[in-house]
């Protein structure tokens, strides 16, 4: 055969094919209309002229096709030469779905363009746009979700230059680079949240969430549900549909577990075989489900002396504290207070500054609240102030009186009167109840039990007293 038959073989069975699937689609479809290079029609089915009010198709030839069909794009598929080839019209009785395609000539160029619309029952299309939307629903839900469990902090909100906190960063970014548990001891207010946030944030994990839980603020009786989450109907009261836990919900990110000292011991168990074996079971449910999350535990309770006391797990407490990093409390970390203050005082949007004096008091406070009683102390003084730079009494308005003013500063007071036994008495209770509820960051309960009284009689006492329990 020669190369001339060849080629002329080829030619024919290409016109065929596109002849063929002309003839395919504009049988199938509810439309076809064909445009010149000036997007005039030249040709249009009768079905199409009829859906847009025309008796006779042949009147619609030579009409620019945005007089006949409006809304129609074939004019832009000439100009560009680029198809169109899935898109929503809408026409006065239903939208169309349609597929747009230049015609160009041997040589290449655009010489018309032709249209069909490919059918106007939707409902055709439902499963697809069903399963589309779900999906964008589902990706709307997750982006929300992330948003609502990103860590707020990084390593730069954790003030300070003295040697302890320089080493407590040390110990925490070794830490963000690893997979191990890490266990954050220290006092209440230390910084010890801020620190898991800023783990988080500087570990492979960052993009996922940041989910935290506390062991102490959550009812005994709800808090394995809680953390591994109910299966459907899983006891009275229970969400039909079952309800994720916190676990589920960290899947592949970081689950930060503050008070964990407070942890039931039954839970404690539990806990033990997500971290050993990487998998739990939700309540009520023999589903066991493959856990991927990074644990960060954090408590202000001393953990041996409760593995003593058999309040705590030992095996529990090897697990955890493969990287245990002791953040240091306020007072072991005097130099930080200048830094400390001023981030505190900018983040209230405050513009006051502390004077000399000021700061040397701030270093003669206990600080058994911590860097949290510090930011109470200072806004309230800036609060109270009429002036932008603090002094030292102000401060020492601010503190109370849990310290004393140094003398240079320190107000003339006449000599008391001499005090019957009875008002000694109260005011001594005072006093002490006072401290004693500072040095326990305002907790009764624990403040109940360092005084060696009963919770109720505390509050008698209190309420004698007109003590008012800080919330």
């Amino acid at each position: 055969m020669k190369d001339s038959d060849s080629l002329n073989d080829y030619r024919r069975v290409r016109r065929l094919a596109i002849r063929s699937l002309f003839e395919i689609i504009e049988q199938s479809s509810e439309g076809t209309v064909i445009v010149d290079k000036d997007a005039r029609i030249v040709w249009i089915n009768e079905r199409y002229a009829r859906r847009f009010g025309l008796t006779d198709a042949s009147v619609a030839v030579g009409q620019p096709c945005e007089s006949v069909i409006p809304g129609s794009l074939l004019r832009d598929v000439v100009n560009s030469g680029r198809p169109i080839l899935l898109d929503m019209m809408d026409t006065a009785k239903d939208p169309l779905v349609v597929m747009r395609l230049p015609i160009n000539d041997d040589a290449g160029a655009v010489i018309g363009a032709i249209g069909f619309a490919l059918f106007d029952e939707l409902h055709s299309l439902s499963p697809l746009l069903k399963r589309y939307l779900s999906m964008q629903e589902e990706l709307a839900s997750t982006r929300s979700l992330l948003r609502a469990r990103q860590a707020k902090y990084s390593f730069s909100h954790f003030i300070g230059t003295s040697l302890a906190s320089l080493e407590v960063k040390r110990r925490a970014r070794r830490s963000a680079s690893a997979e191990s548990p890490v266990l954050l001891l220290g006092e209440t207010g230390t910084g010890k949240e801020l620190l898991a946030h800023a783990i988080h944030n500087a570990s492979s994990r960052a993009q996922k969430a940041f989910v935290s839980i506390n062991s102490a603020a959550i009812p005994e009786a709800l808090l394995e549900a809680e953390f591994f989450g109910t299966a459907p109907g899983a006891f009275t009261g229970a969400d039909r549909k079952g309800r994720p836990g916190k676990l589920k919900i960290a899947q592949g990110g970081t689950l930060f577990l503050d008070e964990i000292g407070d942890m039931p011991l039954p839970l404690q168990s539990k806990l033990l075989r997500v971290l050993q074996e990487k998998e739990y079971e939700p309540v009520g449910s023999n589903e066991v489900i493959q856990s991927d999350v990074r644990l960060i535990a954090a408590t202000s309770t001393d953990l041996e002396a409760a593995i003593k006391r058999g309040e705590f797990r030992a095996d529990l407490y090897y697990r955890l504290s493969v990287l245990p990093i002791q953040v240091p409390p306020l007072r072991e970390r005097l130099d930080d207070l200048p830094a400390l203050s001023d981030a505190i005082l900018e983040e209230l949007r405050s513009e006051h500054e502390l004077d000399r004096g000021a700061l040397a008091l701030l270093g003669q406070h206990a600080w058994p609240g911590n860097i949290r009683e510090l930011r109470n102390v200072l806004e309230r003084a800036a609060l109270l102030s009429d002036h932008l730079v603090l002094d030292a009494r102000e401060i020492h308005a601010a503190i109370g009186t849990l310290i004393a003013l140094p003398k240079a500063v320190k107000p003339k007071t006449e000599t008391p009167d001499i005090e019957t036994f009875s008002a000694a008495r109260e005011r001594f209770d005072r006093q002490l109840i006072e401290t004693t509820l500072a040095h326990c960051n305002g907790n009764v309960i624990k403040t109940a039990q360092q005084l060696g009284l009963g919770r109720s009689t505390l509050y008698k006492k209190m309420a004698a007293l007109g003590i008012v329990e800080s919330q």
